[in-house]
């Protein structure tokens, strides 16, 4: 099929090369030059492991291409995915959808023969709705059927994720076009996806409570894990008693830091609003949001803890600044909100990130960036595990021990079992466990 994917942000750029690498005829479109440029020499603007390798291999197939020309690569096109960015508006909850709308009205005012136009951005329900509205006024009725497909992509996860789904969303309110999808992901349905077809809001409400629950499902283990630290209890063994049943599964109940990234809390915040504008207030959902916030809080004052609150003067290390490992996203990491607390306080901050050096740390004072990761352990007062990166997992401390004259860590990800600790004079702080455990 021949399809247009409108942004080449993270969900853009995955699945318009994904769809291409399914033998599709993908043209990604971008009104950024430099970076369409970069992208037709394999440079790829985001950490995703396997991506370059899946554009170089289908640039070269002749399935994919890079345009700065939004009008010719829509009329050119079957299937038009909207895939333009819908960050927490100015409001602090809402979600902007200026970006959306901009392009149906491009869209509107340009379409000259049947098109079907696919909101993959994470949108508000009734989204669809007002695309609908946009393109009606322009009189081009019969002239578009308005899909919602939600993307469920996790951040280092992202190919595997679009070629082996859980499910595929479809929500359409043609069965025509229901069935033109279920061509399209043929190959995907039949490695055992499963294919849900639905009303279009009730498509745009699945991605929303999808990503509320599993962000419920995080700030409820970091409260038991909270309960277990006072109460001298494991949490790894709370959360692998209650995520042995099957109601529940053991995804998402790992005990560390605020959840972050592109997704959860912007998502959580907009569906939160949506409640509110239709009368029905969401009182979970904000409870999630609230103890998110709080939980920034309690890792914070930890950290003044374990440091006898003397923060001024000390040097703490990073392992990890992203959000999560196997990706390079920043957005909403709890690192940022932690360095940016103890610079403030006065202390000097190192840090050693395996995507590299972050523009928004280095501009700060104080802050340190180390390309090895034992260099930025050396003479510290405190390790701060933030990020699982596979490169954390089996750290020597032996090496770590020579270079500092007392070593504690503050391991947030549970990486290690503290009773491996008890007698290699390192002081080793985690989440949820009793500290001599």
């Amino acid at each position: 099929m021949k399809i247009c994917f409108i942004g080449t942000g993270y969900v853009g750029l995955v699945s318009g090369v994904c769809f291409s690498d399914l033998g599709n005829s993908v043209i990604c479109v971008d009104k950024d030059n430099d970076k369409l440029s970069r992208l037709e020499s394999g440079d790829i603007p985001i950490f995703e492991p396997g991506l370059s390798e899946l554009v170089r291999k289908n640039l070269d197939a002749g399935r994919l291409s890079f345009s700065d020309d939004l009008i010719g690569s829509i009329n050119k096109s079957d299937i038009v995915f909207i895939a333009v960015g819908t960050p927490t508006a100015k409001d602090g909850v809402s979600a902007d959808l200026s970006q959306v709308f901009s392009v149906a009205h491009l869209i509107s005012k340009n379409i000259k023969s049947h098109k079907i136009i696919v909101t993959k951005s994470t949108v508000p329900i009734g989204t669809g709705d007002k695309i609908e509205k946009i393109l009606n006024k322009n009189k081009k009725k019969g002239l578009f059927t308005i899909v919602s497909n939600p993307e469920f992509l996790r951040e280092g996860e992202a190919i595997k994720d679009f070629k082996y789904p859980d499910r595929v969303v479809i929500g359409a309110n043609d069965n025509k076009v229901v069935k033109i999808f279920n061509e399209l992901y043929r190959s995907i349905i039949n490695k055992g996806a499963a294919f849900v077809s639905c009303s279009r809001r009730a498509a745009e409400l699945i991605k929303y409570a999808s990503n509320a629950f599993l962000a419920t499902k995080i700030s409820f283990i970091n409260e038991i894990a909270n309960l277990c630290e006072k109460v001298q209890v494991n949490v790894d063994d709370v959360a692998l008693g209650i995520g042995l049943d099957k109601r529940i599964g053991s995804r998402f109940l790992r005990a560390g830091p605020a959840y972050g990234g592109s997704c959860f809390p912007k998502d959580t915040k907009a569906l939160a609003k949506v409640g509110k504008n239709y009368n029905s207030p969401l009182s979970i959902v904000n409870s999630v949001i609230n103890f998110n916030e709080k939980r920034k809080i309690d890792i914070e004052k930890n950290v003044y803890k374990i440091l006898h609150n003397k923060v001024k003067n000390k040097t703490i290390c990073f392992l990890g600044v992203t959000f999560k490992a196997n990706t390079d996203d920043l957005r909403d990491s709890s690192a940022i909100n932690l360095i940016y607390k103890f610079i403030k306080k006065g202390a000097r901050i190192n840090y050693f990130e395996p995507s590299g050096s972050k523009e928004i740390l280095d501009k700060q004072k104080n802050v340190n960036y180390f390309d090895d990761l034992y260099s930025a352990t050396k003479n510290v007062d405190l390790i701060i595990i933030h990020t699982e990166w596979d490169e954390f997992k089996n750290l020597n401390f032996l090496k770590i021990k020579n270079n500092n004259k007392k070593v504690t860590i503050y391991d947030l990800r549970n990486l290690y079992d503290n009773k491996s600790f008890n007698k290699s004079h390192i002081t080793y702080y985690s989440i949820g466990r009793p500290v001599n455990a």
